[in-house]
Protein backbone atom coordinates (compact mmCIF):
# COMPACT_ATOMS: atom_id res chain seq x y z
CA UNK A 1 0.00 0.00 0.00
CA UNK A 2 1.75 3.72 -0.87
CA UNK A 3 1.68 6.31 1.33
CA UNK A 4 -1.04 8.71 0.97
CA UNK A 5 -0.59 11.88 -1.97
CA UNK A 6 -2.65 14.83 -2.39
CA UNK A 7 -4.45 13.96 -5.70
CA UNK A 8 -4.96 10.51 -7.49
CA UNK A 9 -5.45 10.92 -11.38
CA UNK A 10 -6.81 8.19 -13.32
CA UNK A 11 -6.41 8.26 -17.52
CA UNK A 12 -3.11 9.83 -18.92
CA UNK A 13 -4.56 11.63 -22.01
CA UNK A 14 -4.69 15.35 -22.71
CA UNK A 15 -6.95 15.75 -19.74
CA UNK A 16 -5.51 14.21 -17.42
CA UNK A 17 -2.28 15.33 -17.86
CA UNK A 18 -3.64 18.74 -17.78
CA UNK A 19 -5.06 17.99 -14.54
CA UNK A 20 -1.77 16.62 -12.86
CA UNK A 21 0.16 19.09 -14.10
CA UNK A 22 -2.08 22.52 -13.31
CA UNK A 23 -2.40 20.80 -9.52
CA UNK A 24 1.32 20.06 -9.22
CA UNK A 25 1.83 23.76 -10.18
CA UNK A 26 -0.34 24.60 -7.01
CA UNK A 27 1.83 22.09 -4.41
CA UNK A 28 -0.72 19.29 -4.80
CA UNK A 29 1.11 16.08 -4.46
CA UNK A 30 -0.12 14.44 -7.44
CA UNK A 31 0.05 10.46 -8.78
CA UNK A 32 -1.51 9.79 -12.24
CA UNK A 33 -2.24 5.86 -13.60
CA UNK A 34 -2.54 5.21 -17.00
CA UNK A 35 -3.61 1.81 -18.18
CA UNK A 36 -1.37 1.48 -20.94
CA UNK A 37 1.11 4.46 -21.93
CA UNK A 38 0.64 8.46 -21.82
CA UNK A 39 -1.92 9.04 -24.88
CA UNK A 40 -2.36 5.81 -25.91
CA UNK A 41 -5.89 6.01 -26.97
CA UNK A 42 -7.77 9.00 -27.95
CA UNK A 43 -5.21 12.05 -27.36
CA UNK A 44 -2.15 10.39 -29.37
CA UNK A 45 -4.53 9.71 -32.37
CA UNK A 46 -7.18 11.80 -33.24
CA UNK A 47 -7.22 14.51 -35.90
CA UNK A 48 -5.29 17.39 -34.32
CA UNK A 49 -8.18 20.42 -34.64
CA UNK A 50 -7.97 23.09 -32.30
CA UNK A 51 -10.74 25.21 -32.73
CA UNK A 52 -13.68 27.33 -31.65
CA UNK A 53 -15.48 27.08 -34.68
CA UNK A 54 -19.25 25.33 -34.39
CA UNK A 55 -18.64 24.45 -30.92
CA UNK A 56 -22.32 23.75 -28.83
CA UNK A 57 -22.73 27.24 -27.30
CA UNK A 58 -22.29 25.92 -23.91
CA UNK A 59 -18.22 24.85 -24.69
CA UNK A 60 -17.84 28.09 -26.33
CA UNK A 61 -16.51 29.97 -23.71
CA UNK A 62 -14.61 27.14 -22.45
CA UNK A 63 -13.28 26.94 -26.13
CA UNK A 64 -12.45 30.77 -26.20
CA UNK A 65 -10.24 30.50 -23.53
CA UNK A 66 -8.53 27.55 -24.58
CA UNK A 67 -7.48 28.73 -28.15
CA UNK A 68 -5.37 31.39 -26.36
CA UNK A 69 -3.72 29.20 -24.22
CA UNK A 70 -2.77 27.16 -27.64
CA UNK A 71 -1.20 30.34 -28.93
CA UNK A 72 0.78 30.56 -25.76
CA UNK A 73 1.71 27.52 -25.19
CA UNK A 74 5.10 27.24 -24.50
CA UNK A 75 4.09 29.57 -21.76
CA UNK A 76 2.37 26.72 -20.03
CA UNK A 77 4.50 24.02 -21.19
CA UNK A 78 7.79 25.43 -20.91
CA UNK A 79 8.37 24.49 -24.33
CA UNK A 80 6.75 24.59 -28.50
CA UNK A 81 4.52 22.10 -29.28
CA UNK A 82 4.01 22.55 -32.79
CA UNK A 83 0.24 24.43 -32.42
CA UNK A 84 -0.26 26.30 -35.86
CA UNK A 85 -2.80 28.90 -36.36
CA UNK A 86 -3.72 28.04 -39.95
CA UNK A 87 -7.58 28.86 -38.90
CA UNK A 88 -10.87 26.34 -39.79
CA UNK A 89 -13.78 26.61 -42.28
CA UNK A 90 -16.76 24.80 -42.35
CA UNK A 91 -17.96 24.41 -45.85
CA UNK A 92 -21.22 24.58 -46.95
CA UNK A 93 -22.20 23.11 -50.33
CA UNK A 94 -25.79 23.19 -50.38
CA UNK A 95 -27.95 25.92 -50.05
CA UNK A 96 -29.99 25.01 -47.06
CA UNK A 97 -26.70 24.41 -45.14
CA UNK A 98 -25.47 27.75 -45.81
CA UNK A 99 -28.64 29.08 -44.84
CA UNK A 100 -28.05 26.94 -41.54
CA UNK A 101 -25.01 28.38 -41.19
CA UNK A 102 -25.80 32.20 -41.80
CA UNK A 103 -28.21 31.88 -38.99
CA UNK A 104 -25.27 30.35 -36.60
CA UNK A 105 -23.31 33.29 -37.86
CA UNK A 106 -26.25 36.00 -36.54
CA UNK A 107 -26.58 33.68 -33.30
CA UNK A 108 -23.12 34.07 -32.27
CA UNK A 109 -23.21 37.59 -33.13
CA UNK A 110 -25.82 38.57 -30.82
CA UNK A 111 -24.04 36.54 -28.05
CA UNK A 112 -21.30 38.72 -28.55
CA UNK A 113 -18.65 36.61 -30.13
CA UNK A 114 -17.13 37.61 -33.28
CA UNK A 115 -14.71 34.62 -34.04
CA UNK A 116 -16.89 32.94 -36.94
CA UNK A 117 -16.92 35.23 -39.84
CA UNK A 118 -19.62 33.79 -42.71
CA UNK A 119 -17.93 33.99 -46.16
CA UNK A 120 -19.15 33.13 -49.58
CA UNK A 121 -18.26 33.44 -53.43
CA UNK A 122 -14.60 34.86 -54.45
CA UNK A 123 -13.93 35.16 -50.40
CA UNK A 124 -14.69 31.33 -50.03
CA UNK A 125 -12.38 30.40 -53.29
CA UNK A 126 -9.54 32.99 -52.13
CA UNK A 127 -9.15 31.16 -49.16
CA UNK A 128 -9.40 27.69 -50.75
CA UNK A 129 -9.18 27.72 -54.35
CA UNK A 130 -9.28 24.39 -54.62
CA UNK A 131 -12.67 24.03 -53.34
CA UNK A 132 -15.40 22.50 -55.79
CA UNK A 133 -17.13 25.37 -58.00
CA UNK A 134 -20.75 24.78 -56.47
CA UNK A 135 -19.95 25.11 -53.09
CA UNK A 136 -21.82 27.98 -51.46
CA UNK A 137 -20.00 29.20 -48.26
CA UNK A 138 -18.87 28.77 -45.21
CA UNK A 139 -17.85 30.20 -41.81
CA UNK A 140 -14.27 30.89 -41.54
CA UNK A 141 -12.45 31.06 -37.46
CA UNK A 142 -9.28 32.53 -38.53
CA UNK A 143 -7.45 32.32 -34.72
CA UNK A 144 -7.96 28.35 -34.80
CA UNK A 145 -5.81 25.73 -35.79
CA UNK A 146 -4.48 22.22 -35.60
CA UNK A 147 -1.68 20.39 -33.99
CA UNK A 148 0.00 16.76 -34.11
CA UNK A 149 -1.91 15.35 -30.95
CA UNK A 150 0.83 13.22 -29.85
CA UNK A 151 3.39 15.42 -29.89
CA UNK A 152 1.81 17.84 -27.96
CA UNK A 153 0.78 15.14 -25.42
CA UNK A 154 4.36 14.25 -24.97
CA UNK A 155 5.18 17.53 -23.82
CA UNK A 156 2.66 17.91 -21.68
CA UNK A 157 3.99 14.74 -20.24
CA UNK A 158 7.27 16.08 -19.91
CA UNK A 159 6.07 19.24 -18.19
CA UNK A 160 3.75 17.37 -16.00
CA UNK A 161 7.20 15.18 -14.69
CA UNK A 162 9.16 18.91 -14.56
CA UNK A 163 6.04 20.10 -12.14
CA UNK A 164 6.99 16.73 -9.81
CA UNK A 165 3.96 14.59 -10.57
CA UNK A 166 4.41 10.78 -10.77
CA UNK A 167 2.86 9.09 -13.71
CA UNK A 168 2.73 5.39 -13.69
CA UNK A 169 1.82 3.72 -17.34
CA UNK A 170 1.04 0.05 -17.46
CA UNK A 171 -0.93 0.18 -14.43
CA UNK A 172 -4.90 -0.56 -14.48
CA UNK A 173 -7.52 0.24 -11.56
CA UNK A 174 -9.22 -2.43 -10.97
CA UNK A 175 -11.24 -0.97 -8.36
CA UNK A 176 -12.24 2.41 -6.82
CA UNK A 177 -13.64 3.01 -3.11
CA UNK A 178 -13.68 5.63 -0.55
CA UNK A 179 -11.95 5.06 2.69
CA UNK A 180 -12.79 7.53 5.44
CA UNK A 181 -11.32 10.59 4.00
CA UNK A 182 -9.40 8.96 1.24
CA UNK A 183 -10.14 7.30 -1.89
CA UNK A 184 -8.38 4.37 -2.51
CA UNK A 185 -7.32 2.24 -5.93
CA UNK A 186 -6.68 -0.85 -6.06
CA UNK A 187 -4.52 -2.30 -8.81
CA UNK A 188 -2.99 -5.80 -10.07
CA UNK A 189 0.15 -5.19 -7.89
CA UNK A 190 -0.45 -1.74 -5.40
CA UNK A 191 -2.48 0.08 -3.84
CA UNK A 192 -2.70 3.87 -4.06
CA UNK A 193 -4.35 6.29 -2.03
CA UNK A 194 -5.36 9.96 -1.81
CA UNK A 195 -7.55 12.42 -0.80
CA UNK A 196 -9.08 13.69 -3.97
CA UNK A 197 -9.16 11.72 -7.27
CA UNK A 198 -9.75 13.01 -10.52
CA UNK A 199 -11.33 10.22 -12.97
CA UNK A 200 -10.25 11.34 -16.34
CA UNK A 201 -10.53 7.97 -17.72
CA UNK A 202 -11.76 8.63 -21.13
CA UNK A 203 -13.13 6.03 -22.39
CA UNK A 204 -12.98 3.78 -19.70
CA UNK A 205 -14.25 6.59 -17.28
CA UNK A 206 -17.77 5.86 -17.44
CA UNK A 207 -17.00 2.46 -15.70
CA UNK A 208 -15.51 4.25 -12.82
CA UNK A 209 -18.08 6.22 -12.36
CA UNK A 210 -20.94 3.74 -12.48
CA UNK A 211 -18.84 1.62 -9.91
CA UNK A 212 -18.86 4.27 -7.17
CA UNK A 213 -22.78 4.96 -7.95
CA UNK A 214 -22.92 7.86 -11.05
CA UNK A 215 -23.85 5.76 -14.08
CA UNK A 216 -24.09 7.91 -17.34
CA UNK A 217 -25.32 7.23 -20.80
CA UNK A 218 -21.89 7.16 -22.59
CA UNK A 219 -21.04 5.68 -25.69
CA UNK A 220 -17.93 4.08 -26.94
CA UNK A 221 -16.92 5.51 -30.20
CA UNK A 222 -13.83 4.70 -32.60
CA UNK A 223 -13.50 7.48 -35.10
CA UNK A 224 -10.84 6.85 -38.07
CA UNK A 225 -8.79 8.66 -39.93
CA UNK A 226 -6.55 8.44 -42.85
CA UNK A 227 -3.46 10.01 -44.21
CA UNK A 228 -2.25 10.44 -47.61
CA UNK A 229 1.01 11.11 -49.69
CA UNK A 230 2.43 14.17 -50.06
CA UNK A 231 0.79 16.16 -52.40
CA UNK A 232 1.76 19.87 -53.98
CA UNK A 233 0.60 22.65 -50.91
CA UNK A 234 -3.41 23.05 -51.69
CA UNK A 235 -5.03 23.99 -48.27
CA UNK A 236 -3.97 26.47 -45.61
CA UNK A 237 -6.72 26.17 -43.53
CA UNK A 238 -8.53 23.15 -41.83
CA UNK A 239 -11.78 22.20 -43.50
CA UNK A 240 -15.12 21.03 -42.00
CA UNK A 241 -17.86 19.53 -44.32
CA UNK A 242 -21.55 20.37 -43.03
CA UNK A 243 -22.95 18.81 -46.30
CA UNK A 244 -20.90 15.92 -46.28
CA UNK A 245 -19.78 14.58 -42.88
CA UNK A 246 -15.61 15.18 -43.48
CA UNK A 247 -12.51 17.24 -41.67
CA UNK A 248 -9.35 17.56 -44.08
CA UNK A 249 -5.85 19.35 -43.07
CA UNK A 250 -2.76 19.29 -45.08
CA UNK A 251 0.81 18.99 -43.05
CA UNK A 252 3.31 21.17 -43.43
CA UNK A 253 4.91 17.64 -45.20
CA UNK A 254 2.08 18.06 -47.57
CA UNK A 255 0.05 14.68 -46.41
CA UNK A 256 -3.13 15.46 -46.14
CA UNK A 257 -5.03 13.48 -43.07
CA UNK A 258 -8.82 12.91 -43.82
CA UNK A 259 -11.17 12.88 -40.67
CA UNK A 260 -15.00 12.89 -40.16
CA UNK A 261 -16.96 11.12 -37.63
CA UNK A 262 -16.75 8.04 -39.58
CA UNK A 263 -16.52 5.23 -37.17
CA UNK A 264 -14.36 2.09 -37.08
CA UNK A 265 -15.08 -0.68 -34.20
CA UNK A 266 -13.77 -0.43 -30.66
CA UNK A 267 -12.79 -2.99 -28.26
CA UNK A 268 -12.81 -1.95 -24.54
CA UNK A 269 -11.52 -5.30 -23.54
CA UNK A 270 -8.69 -5.29 -25.73
CA UNK A 271 -8.53 -1.57 -26.35
CA UNK A 272 -7.94 -2.11 -29.46
CA UNK A 273 -9.85 -0.53 -32.54
CA UNK A 274 -9.97 -1.97 -36.23
CA UNK A 275 -10.93 0.40 -38.95
CA UNK A 276 -14.44 -0.37 -41.36
CA UNK A 277 -13.33 0.00 -44.85
CA UNK A 278 -16.90 0.26 -45.91
CA UNK A 279 -17.20 3.77 -43.64
CA UNK A 280 -13.45 4.70 -44.49
CA UNK A 281 -15.07 4.67 -48.22
CA UNK A 282 -17.76 7.07 -47.24
CA UNK A 283 -15.33 9.16 -46.04
CA UNK A 284 -13.29 9.05 -49.26
CA UNK A 285 -16.48 9.90 -51.63
CA UNK A 286 -17.00 12.79 -49.03
CA UNK A 287 -13.59 14.60 -49.75
CA UNK A 288 -14.02 14.10 -53.60
CA UNK A 289 -17.00 15.85 -53.68
CA UNK A 290 -15.29 19.12 -51.90
CA UNK A 291 -12.31 18.39 -53.23
CA UNK A 292 -12.50 16.73 -56.54
CA UNK A 293 -8.72 17.44 -57.27
CA UNK A 294 -7.59 14.73 -54.07
CA UNK A 295 -9.16 11.58 -56.69
CA UNK A 296 -5.25 10.69 -57.40
CA UNK A 297 -4.32 10.85 -53.89
CA UNK A 298 -2.81 7.78 -52.44
CA UNK A 299 -3.39 6.79 -49.30
CA UNK A 300 -0.68 5.66 -46.21
CA UNK A 301 -2.03 4.26 -43.92
CA UNK A 302 -5.62 4.36 -41.98
CA UNK A 303 -6.22 3.95 -37.72
CA UNK A 304 -8.47 4.46 -35.18
CA UNK A 305 -9.03 5.22 -31.90
CA UNK A 306 -11.37 4.75 -28.84
CA UNK A 307 -13.14 7.97 -27.39
CA UNK A 308 -16.45 8.31 -25.05
CA UNK A 309 -19.48 10.35 -26.41
CA UNK A 310 -22.03 11.42 -24.46
CA UNK A 311 -26.02 11.24 -25.36
CA UNK A 312 -25.68 15.00 -25.68
CA UNK A 313 -21.84 14.89 -27.45
CA UNK A 314 -21.30 17.41 -24.28
CA UNK A 315 -18.19 16.43 -21.57
CA UNK A 316 -18.83 15.49 -18.21
CA UNK A 317 -16.72 18.05 -16.27
CA UNK A 318 -17.10 19.10 -12.87
CA UNK A 319 -17.82 17.68 -9.14
CA UNK A 320 -19.13 14.19 -8.37
CA UNK A 321 -22.73 15.19 -7.11
CA UNK A 322 -22.79 11.91 -5.07
CA UNK A 323 -19.16 11.53 -3.43
CA UNK A 324 -16.81 14.02 -2.31
CA UNK A 325 -13.60 14.99 -3.05
CA UNK A 326 -13.65 13.65 -6.71
CA UNK A 327 -13.79 15.18 -9.93
CA UNK A 328 -14.58 13.75 -13.36
CA UNK A 329 -13.51 14.96 -16.48
CA UNK A 330 -14.68 12.69 -19.39
CA UNK A 331 -16.99 12.54 -22.23
CA UNK A 332 -15.35 14.86 -24.39
CA UNK A 333 -17.18 12.96 -27.72
CA UNK A 334 -14.45 13.37 -30.31
CA UNK A 335 -13.95 16.81 -29.71
CA UNK A 336 -11.89 17.59 -26.39
CA UNK A 337 -8.04 17.85 -27.15
CA UNK A 338 -8.76 21.50 -27.89
CA UNK A 339 -9.94 21.93 -24.52
CA UNK A 340 -7.52 20.38 -22.86
CA UNK A 341 -5.44 23.12 -21.11
CA UNK A 342 -8.13 25.10 -19.62
CA UNK A 343 -10.03 21.38 -18.41
CA UNK A 344 -6.81 21.06 -16.23
CA UNK A 345 -7.52 24.84 -14.62
CA UNK A 346 -10.72 23.87 -14.52
CA UNK A 347 -9.69 20.32 -12.23
CA UNK A 348 -7.20 22.44 -10.58
CA UNK A 349 -10.01 25.30 -9.07
CA UNK A 350 -12.39 22.51 -7.80
CA UNK A 351 -9.93 20.24 -5.88
CA UNK A 352 -7.77 23.15 -4.67
CA UNK A 353 -10.85 25.72 -3.83
CA UNK A 354 -13.64 23.66 -4.21
CA UNK A 355 -15.10 26.37 -6.60
CA UNK A 356 -14.18 28.22 -10.57
CA UNK A 357 -14.74 31.10 -12.47
CA UNK A 358 -15.23 29.02 -15.73
CA UNK A 359 -19.13 28.24 -16.28
CA UNK A 360 -19.08 24.68 -16.27
CA UNK A 361 -23.19 23.55 -15.31
CA UNK A 362 -23.92 22.69 -18.50
CA UNK A 363 -21.40 19.71 -17.76
CA UNK A 364 -22.09 18.04 -14.60
CA UNK A 365 -22.65 14.67 -14.10
CA UNK A 366 -26.08 14.76 -12.82
CA UNK A 367 -27.87 16.48 -15.96
CA UNK A 368 -28.88 12.80 -17.02
CA UNK A 369 -31.85 11.83 -16.31
CA UNK A 370 -31.67 8.33 -15.61
CA UNK A 371 -34.39 5.98 -15.58
CA UNK A 372 -32.87 2.51 -16.11
CA UNK A 373 -29.73 3.51 -13.90
CA UNK A 374 -29.76 -0.16 -12.16
CA UNK A 375 -29.61 -1.23 -15.53
CA UNK A 376 -26.86 1.01 -16.90
CA UNK A 377 -24.85 -0.60 -13.28
CA UNK A 378 -25.47 -4.39 -13.86
CA UNK A 379 -24.54 -3.74 -17.98
CA UNK A 380 -21.19 -1.80 -16.61
CA UNK A 381 -18.44 -3.05 -14.67
CA UNK A 382 -15.45 -1.82 -13.68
Amino acid sequence: MRDPVDVLVVGGGIHGLSSALHLARRGARVVLLEKDRVARHASGVNFGGIRRLMRDEAEVPLALEAIERWHHVADLLGAPCGFVANGQLVIAEAEADFERLKRRAARMRSLGWTHEQLIEGDDLFELVPAAARHCRGGLHAPGDGSINPFVAATAFRRAVEAAGATIHEGVTVEAIARHGDHWQATTAGEIFRARHLVNAGGAWAGRLAASIGEPVPVEVISPMLTVTTPRPAFLGPVVLGVTRRCSIRQAPNGTVLVGGAYQGRPDLATGLARVDHRNLKTNAQAVLGLFPSMRDAAIVRTWSGIEARTSDDLPILGPSETEPDLVHAFGFSAHGFALGPVTGEIVADLVVDGTTRHPIRPFRIGRFTLTDADEIVARIRF
